[in-house]
This record gives C-alpha cells, sequence and structure tokens, in this order.
C-alpha cells in the first residue's frame, strides 16, 4: 500500500480525440484474405479508425488534453509535469511532450516522453503520481496515450491491419483527499518473446540512412498467438499484485479499464479473474487497437458515459510488447482538491 504520510493524487480530469474516417472490416477486407466475419470471430473488432495524411500525434494530444484541463477546471499554466507514452510520436526527437506543452502553453510543466509501447499509459500514470507524491509542488500533471499505428502498418497484413488504429486520450492528475486517488501499481516483465511484437526501422540496429524503404522492417510486425499466451498468463497476476498492494480483493473491484488489444482477450481475462462484464469497459469492437492511447480513450468514454462513479475502486491494466505488463488501483473521484 502507498505511504499513507504521502499527499494523495487522484485524476480529476479526462479527455480524448480520434480520426474523422474509419474504416471498417469490409472495406479492409477488400485487400486482405480473411473475411469480415472472420475478423469480428477472432477480435470482436467492427472497425478501427485512421488518421488524415495531415493529422499530427501533437494535433491529436492537444486536443485530448484540452477536454481533460476543461474537466479538470484547471490551465496550463498549472501544469508542472506533461508525459506522453507513445511509440509513434511525429519525431524520433526531440520528444512529443515539449511540442504539446508549446501548443498549450504549459510554461512551468517538466515534460518527458514514456515509451511502453500498449502499457504506456497506465506506466505513465504511475510515473506521474510517483512524482507528484513525492514532490507537491509539482501541482498538476497531464499524462497522454497517443499514437498513430496506422502509419507503420500493411494494410494487407492480416497480422497487423485488422486490429490497429489511431487516436489520443488523456488524463490531468491533481491533489485528492487522503485515502483517494492511486493505490497502488504493479508491473511485470517476460522478454522470453521480446521480438513477437516489433518495429525495427528507424532504431539505432536498423537505422534509415542510407538505405532504401524496406517492408520487412519498416512495417510493424506482430504474432497475435503470443500476445495473446503472454496476457492471458501474466495479466490477471499483475492486477492481482496491484490489488494486494492497495488491501484489496479482485472480487472487491468496482470497476476495470483494460488496454483495447481484443474483445475476445478482454473476455477472456474478464472471465479468468472470476468478474463479469458488466464491471469493464470496451469499445475495441467500434475504435480498434491504438496501442498506448487505448486504455487512455476508454477511460475517457466510460467516464464521461457516467459508468465510472466517484468512490468506485477502479483497476486500469496494459500489456505491452517487450512484454510488459502494467496495472494500477484508484479509489475514483473527480472531486478531487484543486
Amino acid at each position: 500500500m502507498l505511504n499513507p504520510h504521502l499527499p494523495a493524487v487522484s485524476i480529476i480530469g479526462v479527455g480524448h480525440h480520434l480520426p474523422a474516417q474509419f474504416e471498417d472490416n469490409e472495406s479492409l477486407c477488400r485487400n486482405l484474405d480473411v473475411t469480415p466475419e472472420w475478423i469480428v470471430e477472432k477480435t470482436g473488432i467492427e472497425r478501427r479508425y485512421i488518421a488524415a495524411p495531415d493529422d499530427t500525434a501533437w494535433g491529436y494530444s492537444v486536443a485530448a488534453a484540452r477536454q481533460a484541463l476543461e474537466m479538470a477546471g484547471v490551465t496550463p499554466e498549472q501544469l508542472g509535469l506533461i508525459i506522453c507514452c507513445t511509440f509513434s510520436g511525429d519525431y524520433q526527437f526531440p520528444p512529443l511532450s515539449a511540442k504539446v506543452a508549446q501548443q498549450l502553453g504549459a510554461k512551468s510543466a517538466q515534460i518527458y516522453d514514456l515509451q511502453a509501447n500498449c502499457s504506456g499509459f497506465v506506466a505513465g500514470l504511475t510515473a506521474a503520481t510517483d512524482r507528484m507524491r513525492v514532490d507537491p509542488s509539482v501541482g498538476h500533471a497531464l499524462v497522454i496515450g497517443v499514437e498513430f499505428c496506422s502509419r507503420y502498418i500493411d494494410r494487407t497484413d492480416a497480422n497487423t491491419a485488422i486490429y490497429l488504429s489511431d487516436g489520443a486520450g488523456a488524463a490531468v492528475l491533481g491533489p485528492a483527499e487522503a485515502g483517494q486517488g492511486i493505490q497502488a501499481s504493479a508491473f511485470h516483465t517476460d522478454p522470453s518473446n521480446y521480438e513477437a511484437v516489433r518495429l525495427r526501422g528507424g532504431g539505432a540496429a536498423h537505422a534509415n540512412n542510407g538505405r532504401a524503404f524496406d517492408a520487412a522492417v519498416d512495417l510493424m510486425e506482430m504474432n497475435g498467438i503470443a500476445t495473446w499466451k503472454q496476457a492471458i498468463t501474466h495479466l490477471p497476476p499483475t492486477i492481482r499484485r496491484a490489488c494486494e498492494k492497495a488491501g484489496v480483493d479482485v472480487k472487491s473491484l468496482d470497476f476495470m479499464v483494460f488496454h483495447q488489444a481484443n474483445l475476445r482477450l478482454i473476455e477472456y481475462l474478464v472471465r479468468k479473474m472470476g468478474l463479469g462484464l458488466d464491471k469493464t469497459y470496451t469499445n475495441v469492437a467500434t475504435v480498434g487497437n491504438s496501442g498506448s492511447a487505448s486504455l487512455a480513450i476508454a477511460l475517457s468514454e466510460a467516464v464521461r458515459k457516467g459508468l465510472v462513479k466517484n468512490g468506485d475502486l477502479v483497476a486500469l491494466a496494459g500489456v505491452g510488447a517487450g512484454f510488459n505488463f502494467a496495472a494500477s488501483v484508484w479509489r475514483w473521484t473527480l472531486g478531487a482538491a484543486r
């Protein structure tokens, strides 16, 4: 359990932004050797959102951030920290978070980007709350999950194209009353399938300098079976460990939000944990898998639909390439002290 003598930190505002256009299974399958029905049977996904050519990760991030700031009643000048969780920012560097700070006018914010793949948003929330609890002068933090997955996908590759989409979600963190907000976090890493989900192009081992585009390394590769096995093996224990650290039983959770990787996977995980689907919210069927943005978008939608209520015990959980697993437990409130 977190040190009760340290300040409490809570999520006090959320927001999200999606592309104007989406691609349904019928359109996608014109270039694939699978059927729309097969995609739904295996993944539950009916469509995915695709960014327009002129869209930017910083533009999506700022749009989601402004919604979250408005809900929180916080101005950009009050932000002491901005973390962008992404593996598909506009540039290799400088960090996306610097552009977000510039566009928002957050003149007092420390900035950095966090790359933990699809578990990035949960890791980013924990990093921000840890920083805020040991240094209350940070005041408020903005954590953003954003991905432009479509820029790195072969649209004829069923292993990736049926899942991945674009979007951004954001959360504003602020001081809370004692006992509210984050209760505990837990993490796990199993690198035995390190190569199962990867994008090698642009990295130091596959630098772009001096070579032509090579689809074999410059587009995303994903082994769905390996991902499924990793998730069902390690994500439930990671969630249970977060609950144990918080001093609560999994069965006492009021609500859970998962990384939106695959609807069938989420259904399996919820059943494996002995809970009902009424304890979670999913949007992967209509939004797709937007990497580290997916949980942030789902959380924002769930809050705006009134599905997450003040006082609820809420767990957030994700799995990312590598593989790495992240979970956190929150005593939910949007009525935090400001």
